[in-house]
């Protein structure tokens, strides 16, 4: 039988590890560990990995640094300076990333009910521990249903007009670069959570998410798969991107509340 990321008892297994950390990125990721400790100090409960760096496919010079930093309380604007002087430390320090990016967030939103199945699912099944203790203790087993489905990826028609703006502003091809990543990756793994109940398991491989959701929806299936290509290797396209929030992305919700309903509101 297909593995597809579940365990005997169709839970999610946690994906990534120290260990599978690519000698490349190594370094950075002492000095990210470090750096952490020293800018939060006990401010900080726990800090995690995310993304391709723990899951070993990280490519040295493309790929960005993922960090999630849990605070014993709500961030404030001191954590957020922060954040951002150590995001820019780490990627102008090491030439193996394309950029880091920290998502900060507070020990009680983490292990809400309300995040039960958003943020909670997502340090305890993608994230790998990295400083202090995993909170991943105090959340359930997760499966691949639609409940997941709907509280974590049920929201894509409210970023949309976000979307379009960024888009209309993006005046350099620096920046075009940058939206076209953002958005693919925001497209492709959308479309794979839309199916991803049907499927029955779990892939952050965006290639092969790409490929699931096509299974499902041949006539999306190559609009799709170039997503995920764009998502790798992006590109300076303004057409791409109205592409994106003219024609996927609008379609992609709608079919998503048909199919899941739409995200419980936060306060």
């Amino acid at each position: 039988m297909e593995h597809r990321g579940l365990d005997a008892y169709g839970y999610f297994e946690r994906e990534g590890s120290l260990g599978t950390v690519p000698d490349e990125f190594r370094g950075v990721v002492a000095a990210a560990r470090e750096r952490i400790g020293e800018a939060y100090g006990r401010r900080l409960h726990s800090a995690y990995l995310y993304g391709s760096v723990p899951r070993g496919t990280a490519r040295p010079g493309s790929s960005d640094l993922d960090l999630l930093l849990v605070l014993h309380r709500a961030p404030a604007d001191r954590d957020r300076d922060a954040a951002d002087v150590l995001a820019l430390g780490l990627d102008e320090d090491f030439a193996q990333i394309d950029g880091a990016g920290i998502l900060l967030q507070d020990k009680a939103t983490v292990l809400s009910e309300a995040e039960r199945f958003d943020l909670g699912w997502f340090l305890a099944c993608l994230c790998t521990p990295l400083l202090g203790a995993d909170l991943a203790e105090h959340l359930p087993r997760y499966r691949p249903d639609s409940l997941l489905a709907r509280e974590t990826n049920g929201d894509l028609a409210d970023v949309l007009p976000a979307w379009r703006t960024r888009a209309r502003e993006a005046s350099t091809p620096d920046e075009q670069r940058k939206l076209s990543r953002i958005f693919a990756r925001r497209l492709v793994r959308t479309g794979f959570t839309l199916v991803m109940p049907r499927w029955g398991g779990w892939t952050s491989d965006l290639a092969e998410s790409a490929e699931v959701f096509g299974t499902y929806y041949p006539q999306r299936a190559a609009q799709m798969r170039a997503a995920a290509a764009v998502a790798l290797d992006p590109v300076a396209d303004p057409a791409l991107l109205r592409s994106y929030i003219e024609d996927l992305g609008p379609w992609l919700p709608d079919e998503y509340t048909a199919r899941h309903g739409t995200k419980t509101p936060r306060a």
